[in-house]
């Protein structure tokens, strides 16, 4: 030990300059016994110079170096002493650490060797070696500062700020840039070590003053006259007033950070390296909420409640909408906020840094001038509308004996439509074609005015009334019309937009809407995500579908109460029907709560329309209906449940297929997806929140009576001893992180299953798309694909 100290002793020191003469002169060595300070040399006095005695004075500066060792090891040993002399009052407590030196900067900077240090995106510093030039910061501020120095941005000042930046460019690979930044941490450093000096020194146990020594240890650093000057600052009223005041509120935060000395940024970088994120930094409230978990790993039920109020703004704000200019970590925990900050990010990271834009708090009049232009664009909205509708009606020529029914919002010939009423609410009631062609006659007589020939296909309400009741016929409902042709309002007849069905995905006549998605059946698995996180960076306007969406809705009478009606064709969920979807729908998907059976029925066919159809993967994939395999239904009515599954099952007996079934489990709508196999009696189940399957027993019995049915009704031989052998998978998805978004995570692990075009999912997810959680562009990808989906059915 005292060897390795005599060591470190000659590592440290600097010899003193000697001047060498001309001639041979003898040398005395006097050694004093006082004890010198940092800026001292040696005390070896050369009464006279001799070149030829430079062994002589190196073996005297050793012996000297050996002396004070062996006296600091004394009196090291006497202070760890139990018995040992203790200071009076207890003002200089006991601090084994000594003082920051940081010696191997320093030998770097001898041999020339810059310490390259690195940032993050905010201009944080980070490791590597982002804690070595913070420590060599703080050195560097106590050595060429003095504590009386109360106010940094002092110009007298400017001469030892460019020290300290000169000596950090000598010492570290760093751009010229980055002084600021290192300016105002060697600031903040100051002031910690002042506050460190008051609390260590100058108060006791109690928080009573105490007019304590300068303590030895920083004798080096702070001279008499620099303490006694500190100490009676700290003995005036006023800095006793402002002191008690920070340190109540300082003594008891409500949110306290439980990171010690380990910033956000670091923090930060931990967390993306821990995860192993592609991601190059965290939304702030949740750097917020990992700051402020203890070593134990809980957290506490306040800090989640914000966290969670963070993760429900985040989703529910409008961008288009929004003008609150405080972050959603500020706006969560509702206290007011200076210009300039940023919350939740830590030291060094500004509204500059950061690339935030200062939105300016509208005024009353600009708020009005708002109001008025959107009302204005609202009522042009409904004045085109309503041209568009007069558009479509014709007078009866006077001349002629028939009706030129010709209209020209309609294509000319025989198209796909939907047939819609008006009363009570505007809602589509069956499928048919509609026949445009000039002098078009039904049953030898002309068509009422402003209407069309019609032939209904399909009737979604039976009993709904014909707008014209066929004479012919008799028909009165529409029901009743079914194979036949009738007259049919042009207003409320929407042409186009006909569902794909299993024959029509092998043919060419893909409609043109979905031509695009189809072109890309022959493009591998491996450069599919690739291709569509290109195309996803490239959205300019990730929101415009749910502005165009929420425009749209304005002008109709959703609002009111009325509900529109998404056609459900019978191949996706094996039998036909339409979906009502109502304001409650629509604002899900706007402002982003949790989701309703009818959004995601919807989403299922979309995901029908625009990726099972146009690439065949109807024939490997089907949906089963969450309306009727929910969690209530499988415990009040669990044969109709067993019988509407089995079938499905059984319907495509003869190929491997995967069954999709977005199950809500009843206890406050939580959304997961169990996907199953039932030709290899694999199931596959889903959770965001993390669960086992065994928290839901009740839809584990079913699903496993449901694949027993099937094996039977399949004649399949298993021993007694296996029929319960049904393999279920537990997979490590992406996780939710509130209470809201299962309903689009489950959404989305139906789109990224489909996209690998894979019956089987791994344990650890899919390569493609594994990741800690979903991001909020991630789950606004949803919203925007529903919007627009829901804008070309044309059922606004």
């Amino acid at each position: 030990m005292m060897t390795n100290l005599i060591y470190g002793l000659l590592l440290d020191y600097a010899p003193p300059q000697v001047n060498i003469p001309t001639q041979p002169q003898s040398v005395h060595l006097t050694v004093s016994n006082e004890v010198p300070t940092m800026q001292e040399n040696p005390i070896i006095h050369i009464a006279e110079e001799d070149p030829w005695a430079v062994d002589s004075l190196v073996l005297g500066q050793l012996i000297l170096l050996c002396v004070r060792a062996v006296d600091s090891f004394v009196m090291a040993s006497n202070e760890d002493h139990p018995h040992g002399d203790e200071t009076v009052g207890g003002a200089e407590r006991e601090i084994k650490r000594g003082i920051t030196v940081m010696k191997k900067v320093i030998r770097d900077r001898d041999r020339g060797v810059l310490i390259k240090v690195h940032w993050n995106e905010g201009g944080q510093l980070i490791e590597p070696n982002g804690s070595t030039l913070t420590s060599f910061i703080g050195a560097l501020v106590r050595n060429e500062v003095p504590i009386t120095c109360d106010n940094w941005r002092n110009k007298q000042l400017n001469e030892a700020k460019d020290k300290i930046w000169s000596e950090i460019k000598r010492c570290f690979d760093i751009e010229e840039n980055r002084r600021d930044h290192c300016l105002k941490l060697a600031g903040k450093l100051l002031r910690g070590f002042r506050t460190f000096l008051s609390t260590t020194f100058l108060r006791d146990t109690e928080g009573t003053f105490v007019d304590a020594e300068l303590p030895s240890k920083y004798a080096s650093l702070i001279s008499p006259k620099e303490w006694e000057t500190f100490k009676s600052k700290r003995k005036t009223q006023e800095f006793k007033s402002v002191s008690e005041t920070n340190r109540q509120r300082a003594s008891s935060p409500a949110y306290p950070y439980r990171k010690g000395r380990v910033g956000y940024g670091r923090l930060e970088q931990s967390i993306l390296t821990k995860e192993n994120s592609s991601e190059t930094s965290l939304p702030a409230h949740v750097l917020w909420k990992e700051a402020r978990v203890g070593k134990d790993g809980k957290i506490k039920e306040d800090v989640q409640q914000i966290f969670e109020k963070c993760e429900t703004l985040s989703q529910s704000i409008v961008p288009y909408e929004d003008t609150d200019c405080r972050s959603i970590l500020s706006r969560a925990l509702d206290v007011p906020e200076y210009s300039g900050r940023v919350r939740g990010k830590g030291f060094g990271i500004t509204q500059k840094s950061l690339n935030i834009k200062k939105q300016k708090t509208p005024s009353n009049k600009e708020l009005q001038q708002t109001l008025e232009a959107l009302k204005a664009e609202v009522l042009e909205l409904r004045k085109e509308r309503e041209r568009d509708r007069a558009a479509g009606f014709k007078d009866t020529s006077d001349k002629d004996s028939i009706n030129c029914n010709f209209q020209p919002t309609i294509p000319e010939g025989i198209s796909p439509c939907h047939l819609y009423l008006a009363r009570p609410t505007y809602r589509m009631v069956g499928k048919g074609k509609v026949h445009n062609n000039l002098g078009e006659l039904l049953h030898t007589k002309p068509l009422p005015t402003g209407s069309l020939k019609v032939s209904v296909d399909i009737a979604l309400e039976k009993d709904a009334l014909l707008p014209h009741p066929d004479d012919v016929s008799d028909a009165t409902l529409l029901g009743d019309a079914i194979g036949s042709f009738v007259a049919w309002p042009t207003d409320l007849i929407i042409v186009g937009y006909e569902t794909p069905t299993k024959s029509k995905a092998k043919d060419k006549g893909i409609a043109r809407e979905i031509e695009s998605v189809a072109s890309q059946k022959e493009i591998p698995v491996a450069k599919k995500t690739e291709i569509s996180k290109r195309t996803g960076a490239k959205k300019k306007n990730p929101s415009k579908y749910r502005a165009c969406l929420h425009t749209y809705l304005e002008t109709t009478d959703i609002s009111d109460g009325c509900v529109r009606l998404i056609p459900m064709d019978g191949a996706i969920f094996g039998f036909e029907y339409a979906e009502p979807l109502g304001k409650e729908d629509f604002d899900q998907i706007l402002y982003h709560t949790q989701l309703s059976v009818g959004v995601i029925n919807t989403y299922m066919r979309y995901l029908y329309d625009k990726l099972m159809g146009p690439r065949g993967l109807e024939q490997r994939f089907s949906f089963l209906n969450p309306m009727k395999t929910n969690l209530t239904e499988m415990i009040r009515k669990p044969d109709e449940v067993r019988t509407y599954v089995v079938e499905r099952f059984m319907a495509d007996t003869d190929r491997e297929k995967l069954f999709f079934l977005p199950f809500n489990t009843g206890d406050g709508g939580h959304w997961l997806l169990v996907a199953i196999n039932p030709f290899k009696e694999i199931v596959y189940y889903l959770d965001s929140l993390h669960n086992d399957w065994t928290t839901y027993p009740a839809m584990k019995t079913i699903v496993d009576t449901i694949i027993q049915t099937v094996r039977a009704q399949r004649k399949i031989q298993v021993p007694k001893r296996k029929a319960n052998n049904i393999t279920w998978n537990r997979v490590e998805c992406p996780r939710q992180r509130n209470n809201i978004d299962c309903g689009y995570y489950t959404l989305r692990f139906m789109k990224e299953t489909l996209l690998m075009d894979r019956t089987d999912i791994p344990s650890d997810y899919f390569d493609e798309y594994r990741c800690a959680y979903y991001s909020k562009d991630q789950l606004d990808e949803i919203k925007e694909e529903l919007c627009q989906f829901i804008i070309e059915l044309q059922v606004l």
